[in-house]
């Protein structure tokens, strides 16, 4: 019998459409793994929020994985409870540093109307003397901020929670 630990690592060989060194699994958007038997194998998954312009190519990219290796996979889109930024692995945390994202940091409840923007490390030389200079960057989930150290912009993948 096939194992769910099988699936979960062909599953980690599936790239983020928009952050490609990211595995769909690093973001935390596989929710389960069913193996039903030899064949079938049920996957559900949640998207980063429910406008998410990637979820079409997310689910035919792991359609694809599971029907290379063997499988007839069915996957199903939940979008209850609400993905946060928490399901991201620590592994993927350190990959988006690596790439120039600065990973989520915990930010003030996004209910305060005056809060100060959150400090955000800079992914490249880790100072904290950053600011942002957008709340948009460059896809819905991200901010865009600056380095007041080495100067160098980058992306913050915002926190939602």
């Amino acid at each position: 019998m096939v194992s769910s630990d099988f699936i979960w690592k062909l599953l980690d060989e599936v790239p983020d459409p928009e952050i490609p060194v990211l595995s769909v699994v690093d973001l935390g958007i596989v929710r389960s793994v069913n193996v039903i038997d030899e064949k079938n194998i049920a996957v559900v998954v949640t998207p980063t929020y429910s406008g998410c312009p990637a979820v079409k190519a997310i689910e035919n990219s792991i359609r694809e994985k599971l029907i290379e290796s063997g499988f007839e996979p069915s996957i199903t889109t939940s979008l209850s409870p609400a993905w946060n930024t928490d399901w991201i692995t620590e592994r993927g945390r350190e990959r988006l540093k690596a790439y120039g994202i600065a990973p989520p940091v915990d930010e003030v409840d996004k209910n305060v109307l005056f809060a100060d923007a959150p400090v955000v490390p800079c992914p490249r030389c880790n100072s904290s003397n950053t600011r942002m200079i957008s709340q948009f960057g460059s896809t819905a989930c991200k901010a865009h901020y600056q380095c007041n150290e080495c100067l160098e912009p980058f992306d913050y993948f915002k926190c939602l929670k």
